[in-house]
């Protein structure tokens, strides 16, 4: 299998008066890369044809510096864990970046990946001999041990390990496909992550993908594609060792559906998130107010949370004055442009509390979310989609249920505690618990009457 695409032709291949108009525009990438003060009378001195760009592309110091950019934290007035982390980068070659929920090492030196035991070699530079276990996933909760390890040795001057069988000229950065089928969970823990850690690399960067599943890479590859240049490299079928001029193993990660522009490696938000997804899958839409008619999304659930009386709701949507798209199955929400292009179409998306929600980060500026919020996920459904629909550019509105309108009253009786006071399920048997009533055994009734003021509402934000 080949294991590196060809490098992408430069742009230096127009004619010489091509070439001389755009060297300014160039100064200007060679500035945003580098972050590095280049004016145009240096660039002159320091062009010398294809050739010296080739190599300013393919310096070292390009690489170290974005790889720094992983670790180099805030700007912070006291002594703080990220500071110590760039220093030891800059001192060993060698650090790895801890936050509550994360973990990754960057190295700047270069690594021998041995794909058959996962295993990542880095020279320690003296005598010592240290090794260390990560599991290359954003999210390190409960079930992290699901994800498979990845071994760090940092081996001595006095080790030698196992010789190449392949040569990359890029970085190689190691992370797992983990909780693959659920687009929150592929979403807020792999894509953006990747997102976050990669994208100020230019793709010049080669995968290599942990549990790797062939469902995950047709699904994204798109994505995949657009932040690596090179073939997503599967352990499991490329028992061998790569050699890498550096490496990042696990991503970063900045939270719940979730890019923070002031945290590392700094630059993006979810705004740049949101134009990127726009321009590779070329949504149609910027702004709600270029749809041409009130148009309404809504995702119809076929397990848990589900909508008891859908075609009152679709009804009373459309009296209203929507159009009404509703989307059944996993079968449309599997082709991520196809459903990136129709969730763009429409100016309000409409849903129980869920994965599916995951889809407004392909909505226009100006769109409405509107999350059905059944018993006992008011908290996550404001942190999961309430928080990212804001910063997204969307409005979100709420409908928080009441107790007759969840089937948990039939199922556990009114008096119940899971129907009267639903945080005491979380403070008694812990998330997992309160996770197998409220998300995995509830359905909803819906208020045609109080829900139809909601929708109201959203229609008068996007005409307006």
């Amino acid at each position: 299998m080949k294991l590196e695409k060809d490098q992408k032709k430069l742009v230096f291949g127009a004619t010489p008066f091509i070439l001389l108009l755009s060297l300014p525009f160039l100064c200007v990438g060679a500035d945003f890369l580098w972050g590095n003060r280049i004016t145009f009378h240096q660039w002159m001195q320091n062009f010398s044809g294809v050739g010296a760009a080739v190599k300013k592309v393919d310096d070292k110091e390009f690489i170290n510096f974005h790889l720094a950019r992983l670790v180099r934290g805030r700007i912070a007035l006291f002594f703080t864990e990220t500071g110590e982390d760039r220093r030891k980068l800059d001192d060993t070659g060698f650090a790895c970046h801890r936050a509550v929920h994360s973990v990754h090492c960057v190295s700047t030196k270069p690594v021998r990946i041995d794909t058959g035991n996962m295993t990542v070699y880095v020279p320690s530079g003296d005598n010592s001999r240290k090794e260390k276990v990560v599991r290359p996933y954003p999210w390190q909760g409960y079930a992290v041990n699901e994800i498979s390890p990845v071994r760090i040795i940092q081996y001595s001057n006095t080790t030698v390990p196992p010789p190449c069988e392949f040569r990359h000229r890029v970085p190689a950065v190691v992370f797992s496909s983990g909780y693959t089928g659920n687009k929150y969970h592929e979403m807020s823990e792999i894509i953006i992550p990747l997102y976050i850690t990669t994208r100020h690399f230019r793709s010049r960067v080669a995968f290599v993908l942990e549990d790797y599943k062939p469902s995950f890479i047709a699904k994204y590859n798109a994505i995949l594609t657009r932040l690596s240049a090179h073939e997503v490299i599967n352990p499991a079928a490329n028992a061998s060792i790569h050699c890498f001029p550096a490496s990042v193993v696990g991503l970063k990660y900045h939270g719940i559906l979730k890019v923070n522009s002031t945290d590392i490696p700094g630059g993006y938000g979810m705004p740049e998130f949101k134009r990127f997804l726009r321009e590779i899958f070329s949504l149609a839409y910027s702004h709600v107010s270029e749809i041409p008619r009130p148009r309404l999304l809504l995702l119809s659930r076929t397990k848990s949370r589900k909508f008891l009386n859908e075609d009152e709701m679709i009804a009373m949507m459309q009296e209203v004055g929507f159009e009404v798209v509703v989307v059944r199955g996993s079968k449309v929400a599997s082709n991520l442009t196809r459903m990136a292009r129709l969730v763009n179409s429409c100016g309000v998306i409409v849903g129980a509390h869920g994965a599916g929600l995951t889809n407004d980060v392909f909505m226009a500026r100006g769109g409405v979310v509107v999350q059905v919020e059944p018993l006992g996920t008011e908290w996550i459904s404001k942190v999961m989609f309430g928080d990212t629909a804001r910063a997204v550019g969307l409005r979100h509105l709420r409908y928080k249920i009441e107790e007759d309108e969840s089937s948990l009253v039939k199922l556990y009786g009114r008096n119940s505690s899971v129907v009267t006071d639903p945080e005491s399920v979380y403070r008694d048997g812990g998330y997992m618990t309160a996770r197998a009533v409220f998300i995995d055994q509830q359905n909803v009734m819906i208020n045609i009457a109080r829900f139809r003021s909601t929708i109201v509402e959203a229609l008068s934000i996007v005409v307006d």
